[in-house]
């Protein structure tokens, strides 16, 4: 496996990660204990050496599952997770954002617990709390990392603006932001430029658009009960017949490439930037050593040229999210 450094701040990892928030967590179909385990496992037989959980995911559940499936190779991986909620300590229910530092100090107690370690390699604040400046949760984070609680601090969907004040309180090490072939706002949201400027990684969650890149989708998948996705504007059937272009455009790469559709999707964000890092998650075995192939896929100038042309002439149908959680995202 291809190794890749997050910006400048040192921290290496496996050119593809593993979400693991799939596993048991927003879709319909997850996986007992022992299964997440057993793949996870074999993400790291395979190479993977980065792994992203949350504390919200189960909740709380799946990080005991990714620090139960770590633990004998703990000093070969990074291990990522996420404060930012305020969650029922009995019922798990989430009442909104919560980043004051006495909750991060406390989620991130709670999360070393769960995993089963010692210190918390990469700790992303998972959404931007408006009632608490940035300033607060950068220093809240820093007193973490000089206690030895925590290595790095990242952040998710932020503003470019609180990514710069952030990293004047304590060096970001890496943005967490959904970023693929039909995701594409970090480009022209500051981000990516801030990034660039400050030597901060990107880390690309749902790299294959929540599975519809891997041209598995049609306007006649009917999304399972207990999918998120069937709340999403993107998941409608006439969003995804809408959508099918961008396959039409995968599959056509692919099939010059003798690759799939997925592997197209993720050997083009590996070829964005050399400090992306996407983090496709999945429940299936064959499913992960086709992502972690993708690395092997070689996109020349000139099917980038190609690529880029093709999806600049397509219009995506859909938000992202509904309203309510787009205004949690570029604060």
């Amino acid at each position: 496996m291809q190794k890749r450094t997050l910006g400048r701040s040192g921290l290496e990892v496996s050119a593809i990660g593993f979400g693991c928030m799939g596993l048991n967590f927003s879709y319909s179909h997850a996986l007992s204990t022992s299964e997440s385990v057993a793949l996870i496992r074999a993400a790291v037989d395979r190479g993977v050496t980065l792994f992203d959980t949350a504390e919200v995911y189960g909740p709380w559940t799946n990080e005991e599952i990714v620090g139960e499936a770590l633990a004998p190779v703990r000093d070969r991986v990074v291990i990522a997770t996420k404060f930012g909620f305020a969650l029922d300590p009995a019922t798990g229910k989430n009442g909104g954002l919560n980043s004051r530092p006495e909750n991060i100090r406390a989620v991130a107690e709670a999360s070393l617990k769960r995993l089963g370690i010692e210190v918390i390699d990469l700790l992303y604040q998972h959404r931007v709390d408006p009632a608490v400046p940035i300033e607060d949760v950068a220093g809240a984070v820093k007193d973490l990392i000089a206690e030895g609680k925590v290595k790095h601090l990242g952040l998710s969907e932020p503003g470019a603006h609180t990514v710069r004040r952030a990293h004047a309180v304590q060096p970001v090490t890496a943005l967490q932001n959904e970023y693929s072939l039909w995701t594409r706002g970090v480009e022209t949201n500051g981000i990516l430029d801030a990034c660039e400027e400050l030597g901060i990684g990107l880390v690309a969650y749902s790299p294959l658009g929540k599975g519809f890149l891997t041209g598995a989708m049609t306007a006649d998948t009917k999304i399972g009960d207990g999918d998120f996705r069937a709340a999403l504007p993107r998941f409608t059937s006439e969003a995804m017949a809408a959508n099918q272009s961008v396959i039409d455009l995968l599959k056509r790469i692919a099939s010059e490439k003798k690759a799939t559709p997925a592997q197209i999707a993720l050997a083009w964000l590996l070829a964005r930037k050399p400090w992306i890092v996407p983090i496709p998650g999945t429940t299936k075995l064959h499913r992960l050593e086709e992502n972690l192939a993708a690395t092997d896929v070689e996109l020349t100038e000139a099917d980038l040229a190609e690529i880029e042309t093709a999806a600049s002439a397509i219009k995506i149908e859909g938000e992202r999210y509904p309203a309510h959680l787009m205004a949690t995202t570029g604060r």
